[in-house]
């Protein structure tokens, strides 16, 4: 028994023998990892940058964009830093609550690092399976953009934390602040707090308003992409959502709230930047796709593009003057893109009526209810119907399986069944039906219901649906990219979306006789000591027989042909010149288009309203007609006279 009782003391003295032992190789281990974390502390920290530092102008090669010649400063991309130093006690209280708010609500509470912050970012990056969020608080994002570079390695990121440990115990909240609101980009060049006041209000940021305090707030997330020069829209939704947080957190009432959200912000007009909608909406976009913002603002890069400088110069010119004389009919806006087929190279571009002009009707809301929205590049992102001017897809179509551009087609009033619920009997534009007609004829007049035919019995082999399938597929393949399913009988006369860029590169096709260059915007980009980093360079793909494509070009260079219905000097014709057209008219007069070319040059011209109101009942040919004609004939004697070549049938 005794043995027994001895035995268990022997067990008990081993096990704490045994636990004693654990727990001091613990506190080693704990002492090792404090003193490792402390060495890293004092070698990092040493490195903390000078007070000064943080006011210092640090010198930075800007990235330029060029036109086509290299000679023609488009842009400047971040180029020297505007900056101007003001103190903590000349920034409006609400501004600096606003910053807070939108970047590090916890600011005053923290020691540098938000440790909560940081893990609800890591939670929503797992969540959307990307590091969106990364949970910096002021103090590291001050130590970052003035002391260390961007990459995301594991040795940049603990200078970071241990960098903006050492700044929160050596200053003051309000120094740090301070030196924050005085060298945080806002984009458009302007570094801190007063130059965005100056950039986008044309104020001392002592006078800054709550409305526009949250507005500045909420472009720091996101300065290029949320420019009010780009993406209008979204600033305005991120404005509101900071003046939330503010009342939620209790830094502005209920009243105040209401009051900032349904004040209308004006914002100065960006000056200095010629071709905006080209540069600034579509070429920047792309370039930050590729590069990281701090790429572009320091690389000293060197974008040459596609544009010609002349031929757009003369675009803004005749859409300006355009949209001043389709006012009459209803019509605010109006849109131009013209490309070099036999390359894909973008020559102009004009996404509406004047990048600084102001929106119409006065205090409406950008893609709401403005019929005029300056700074949205419908060239590019509206989706528009293209009315008729989808025809010539669904006749290509039809010559893909054998017909001919003298294949007869009976025009007459016809129920081609039940879609979308109720009968589909479409109508001509002037109410008359001219029985048999050739598929020339029908294509060159645009006649509705014979090309309604066309898509069913001819592309389709008298089936419908797949007419639609074919016809479908063809206008992808000449780079139609928005058509969204299903699709209906009406799609032929331009029932589905689509957007003015792709629908002048998609005809681009049928001047290269079936060869389909997609659009090339950007030449060659270089670096600061010219070296060649990037370039473009034309790869055709034939999507189209040459035949198809060469009895196409046939019927829409037929002057002739089209005169029944548009006459024989309509601005569809050029004297001395062979110049396919068509165009577009939408059912409710929403959308006028002219899209036409010769084999070097492709044109296409859209009108419209921004918000899809309609215009006057004119057609395409009286309001988009003319700004097509005028810009045609005056650039014509720029490039080659060619003429198409005749099919063979």
């Amino acid at each position: 028994m005794m043995a027994k009782r001895k035995s268990k003391k022997e067990i008990y003295k081993k096990k704490k023998g045994f636990f004693s032992v654990f727990l001091r190789m613990l506190g080693y281990f704990f002492i090792f990892l404090i003193l490792i974390c402390l060495g890293f502390f004092i070698y990092f920290a040493k490195d903390l940058p000078r007070p000064e530092r943080f006011t210092e102008h640090q010198f930075i090669q800007s990235t330029k964009v060029y036109d086509r010649t290299g000679t023609v400063l488009l842009y400047e991309v971040y180029g020297e830093e505007k900056r101007s130093y003001v103190t903590l006690d000349k920034i409006p209280k609400h501004l600096q609550d606003a910053i807070l708010v939108a970047e590090d609500a916890n600011f005053y509470h923290h020691v540098g690092i938000d440790i909560k912050g940081i893990f609800r970012a890591i939670l929503k990056d797992i969540k959307i399976g990307e590091p969106i969020y990364g949970g910096s608080t002021i103090p590291q994002q001050l130590i970052r953009s003035t002391f260390l570079t961007t990459e995301k390695t594991p040795e940049r990121k603990i200078r970071e934390i241990i960098l903006a440990l050492e700044l929160d115990r050596r200053y003051s909240k309000e120094q740090i602040l301070e030196w924050y609101l005085n060298q945080v980009p806002f984009g458009q060049n302007a570094y801190g707090v007063e130059e965005a006041a100056q950039t986008y209000f044309k104020k001392p940021v002592s006078e800054i308003t709550l409305p526009e305090a949250a507005t500045l707030a909420a472009l720091i997330r996101a300065p290029s992409y949320l420019s009010p020069y780009r993406n209008e829209t979204e600033l305005l939704e991120r404005k509101n959502y900071i003046l939330e947080r503010m009342a939620s957190l209790g830094y502005i009432s209920e009243k105040e709230l209401q009051e900032a959200k349904e004040t209308k912000i004006k914002f100065v007009s960006s000056k200095g930047v010629k071709a905006p909608y080209f540069t600034v909406e579509y070429i920047l976009p792309q370039l930050e796709k590729t590069y990281s913002l701090d790429f572009l603002r320091q690389g000293g890069f060197k974008i040459y593009t596609s544009l010609d400088w002349e031929l757009q110069k003369l675009a803004e010119e005749i859409i300006e003057k355009g949209v001043e004389r389709n006012k009459a009919f209803g019509a605010y806006n109006a849109a131009l893109v013209a490309i070099n087929p036999k390359t894909g190279e973008v020559l102009a571009m004009v996404g509406g009526a004047g990048y600084d002009k102001e929106e119409y009707p006065p205090g409406c809301e950008p893609q709401k209810n403005c019929k005029f929205s300056p700074h949205f590049n419908v060239a590019t992102l509206g989706l528009r119907q293209p009315g008729s001017a989808f025809k010539p897809f669904v006749y290509a179509t039809a010559f893909k399986k054998g017909f001919t551009p003298d294949t007869i087609v009976v025009d007459e009033k016809t129920n081609f069944g039940v879609w979308g619920g109720k009968p589909y009997i479409p109508e001509n534009y002037d109410g008359l039906f001219r029985g048999e007609i050739t598929l020339r004829e029908a294509l060159a007049q645009s006649i509705n219901v014979a090309s309604v035919r066309v898509l069913r019995d001819y592309a389709g082999l008298e089936n419908m649906e797949q007419g639609l399938e074919d016809s479908v597929k063809t206008a992808k393949e000449l780079g139609i990219t928005t058509l969204k399913p299903p699709f209906g009988p009406s799609i032929v006369l331009g029932g589905w979306e689509v957007n003015l860029l792709e629908m002048t590169s998609a005809y681009g096709v049928f001047a290269t006789e079936g060869l389909k260059f997609s659009p090339i915007s950007i030449l060659r980009i270089e670096d600061s000591k010219g070296n060649i980093i990037k370039e473009n360079k034309s790869d055709p793909q034939r999507v189209l027989e040459a035949n198809v494509a060469r009895m196409v070009n046939d019927i829409l260079s037929d002057n002739t042909a089209r005169a029944p219905m548009f006459g024989l000097h309509s601005p569809l014709y050029f004297k001395n010149y062979q110049v396919a057209v068509k165009t577009g008219t939408t059912q409710y007069y929403q959308d006028a288009w002219t899209i036409g070319y010769t084999p070097s040059l492709v044109v296409g011209v859209w009108v419209g309203n921004n918000d899809n109101s309609s215009m006057v009942k004119k057609p395409a040919v009286s309001i988009a007609g003319p700004i097509f004609h005028e810009f045609m004939e005056k650039v014509l004697q720029k490039f080659p006279k060619e003429e198409f070549t005749k099919p063979e049938y």
